[in-house]
C-alpha cells in the first residue's frame, strides 16, 4: 500500500500524474525474490533493482560462487530493498510533479487567511495551515 504522505498537497490532476507513474515505475516484491534466488549468481536482482554498479560487480565475480551464495541469502532481504525503492521511486516522482507546482503564500500571508486545524489521528490541534500534525505526524483536516 502507498503512503498518501507523497500526494499530500497535490491537486487531482498531479495525484492521477503520480500513480500512473508509480504504477509503471513500481517493482514488484516477488519477481525480485525470485529473480535472487534463480539468477542472483548474475546479479539480474540489482539490474532489476537499477543498482547497475553492483550487479555489474555480481557479473564479474559469477565464475566464483560468491554471488550466487550472495544471491541466495538476499533473496530472503529483496522484499525490504523492493520497498525501499519503491519508495524512494514515488518521492523522486511526488517532488518532480511538486516542483511546477506554484508557490505558496508567505508565511504571513498564509497566518492571516488559514484555518484552524485539527489532526486526524490525536484530535489535537495544529497549526494554523499546518498540513502535519506536529504532535503525532498523521495528517490535518480543517476545523468546522
Amino acid at each position: 500500500m502507498l503512503n498518501p504522505v507523497y500526494t499530500a498537497g497535490m491537486n487531482d490532476q498531479q495525484r492521477a500524474c503520480f500513480y500512473t507513474e508509480y504504477q509503471q515505475a513500481a517493482k514488484n516484491e516477488l519477481v525480485g525474490a525470485l529473480l535472487a534466488l534463480f539468477l542472483g549468481g548474475l546479479g539480474v536482482h540489482k539490474f532489476y533493482l537499477g543498482q547497475t554498479s553492483a550487479g555489474v560487480l555480481y557479473l564479474v565475480f559469477s565464475w566464483t560462487g560468491i554471488p550466487a551464495i550472495a544471491g541466495f541469502i538476499e533473496c530472503f532481504l529483496m522484499p525490504g530493498r523492493v520497498r525501499a525503492c519503491n519508495a524512494a521511486q514515488a518521492q523522486r516522482i511526488a517532488a518532480r510533479l511538486t516542483a511546477s507546482q506554484p508557490q505558496r503564500p508567505s508565511a504571513p500571508e498564509a497566518e492571516a487567511t488559514a484555518v484552524p486545524r485539527v489532526c486526524s489521528a490525536c484530535r489535537a490541534m495544529a497549526q494554523a495551515g499546518a498540513i502535519f500534525c506536529a504532535r503525532c505526524g498523521a495528517g490535518t483536516l480543517a476545523a468546522s
